[in-house]
């Protein structure tokens, strides 16, 4: 039996010439066992009909957010949260520009906005529109929400004359990313993750504060890779201006005292991935009132004292540590090894390293280049995005955590 026999699917055709090939992927996930339930937007019908998706799915097709009967009988809120995963194919330029803006204007980005469900695209598009760049940074966007993505493939385009990346993946394609959701979506099923993120703030007066340039990006990339693989997330984040991670428990925080204590809350938990920037001082007495100049006093002198070491904490021998504590090493210089002796000093089980010094747009940038260092070595991981080091760590993570009793 298909391990999707019995799931629920909502699938979204927007407009393109590639809408023709929802009818064969309905087919297949018909064979597969699965239910698929179609919306169909405005540009999608000039594709294909609403006769012919029904005719395959022998489900209702929904078109229009105004329709008193679908809204009296369903409703598009429930309409999105019945289902098991949303898909989107094809995903036209515009629907991925409206669903990265969170409009609303229609059925299809009504529920896409509404659904509390994990998300599947399949872009399709001109090339020149998938490459430039506002097409580049709404994808960015989704994908750091989480939104997954199968394709674009690259090949001749409809368009005579034009060939290049913006191809729609071909049913087969679609069919096994569905599969591929579902077997890692359950593969770490009742496992409990907590995973912390961007930097802490460490205030002066009500004012102003101490704090470092992480943007957040690794550790919400982590958080919601985790998810992904069927755990129960919790992610404690300092302040970014980053979106909660989908299907993801997030506790904001801002200071490392308030981290130490959000995290020490969320346990116990299988594993514990230290992402944050956690500020090393914090001011000794923070000031009640804003300081001020006066052109005559010196400037005030900043007593600093020592932070709580949350990473050392949590890998502490005791009865709730976690299975796997794995920190994070950021250096500017000897890199590797003083990741090396950070790991044993923390006493955690990995130690992911990476230089943040000026120059490698580490803090804030969209890649990351690390070195993976445990108790067996050092292992140098080339540069990618961090979303995709995400799911590379929460692959190794998955496969220590399966081995565990």
């Amino acid at each position: 039996m298909s391990i999707i026999a019995g799931k629920k699917l909502l699938l979204i055709v927007s407009g393109g010439i590639a809408a023709y090939k929802c009818l064969e992927t309905i087919r297949r996930l018909n064979e597969c066992g699965l239910r698929t339930r179609t919306i169909l937007t405005r540009a999608g019908g000039r594709f294909i009909t609403p006769l012919s998706l029904a005719a395959i799915s022998g489900e209702r097709v929904f078109e229009d957010l105004f329709s008193l009967t679908d809204e009296s009988e369903i409703g598009h809120i429930r309409l999105s949260r019945e289902a098991d995963l949303l898909v989107v194919a094809p995903a036209s330029a515009d629907i991925i520009a409206r669903m990265a803006h969170g409009l609303a204007d229609d059925l299809a980005t009504t529920a896409l906005l509404a659904t509390d469900k994990p998300i599947l695209i399949a872009p399709a598009m001109n090339p020149r529109m998938w490459e430039h760049p506002a097409t580049q940074a709404n994808m960015a966007t989704l994908t750091a929400r989480g939104v997954l993505s199968v394709g674009p493939n690259s090949g001749e385009m409809a368009e005579r004359g034009e060939r290049g990346p913006g191809r729609m993946a071909e049913p087969a394609e679609i069919v096994a990313a569905i599969e591929a959701f579902f077997r890692r979506s359950n593969r770490l099923a009742g496992r409990r993750a907590l995973v912390t993120s961007g930097p802490t703030v460490e205030a002066i007066d009500p004012v102003r504060f101490l704090a470092n340039r992480s943007s957040g990006r690794q550790g919400h990339a982590i958080a919601a890779a985790l998810s992904a693989l069927g755990m129960e997330t919790v992610l404690v984040s300092g302040p970014t201006n980053l979106p909660d991670p989908r299907g993801v428990t997030t506790v904001r925080v801002e200071s490392a005292v308030d981290m130490l204590a959000a995290c020490q809350a969320a346990l116990p938990a299988d594993v514990a991935v230290c992402a944050a920037a956690v500020a090393d001082w914090r001011i000794a007495r923070v000031a009640g009132n804003k300081l001020k100049k006066d052109g005559k006093a010196a400037p005030p002198s900043l007593e600093l004292t020592e932070n709580p070491d949350i990473l050392a904490t949590l890998a502490a021998v005791g009865p709730v540590r976690p299975r796997l504590v794995v920190g994070f090493a950021a250096e500017t210089e000897a890199v590797v090894d003083n990741a090396i002796a950070k790991r044993r000093r923390k006493g955690c089980d990995w130690m992911l390293a990476n230089d943040v010094s000026t120059g490698t747009t580490t803090f804030g940038g969209e890649d990351n280049t690390v070195h993976l260092v445990t108790a067996d070595g050092v292992e140098p991981w080339a540069r990618m995005s961090k979303a995709a080091l995400a799911e590379r760590l929460a692959e190794r993570i998955a496969d220590v955590l399966e081995k565990a009793p």
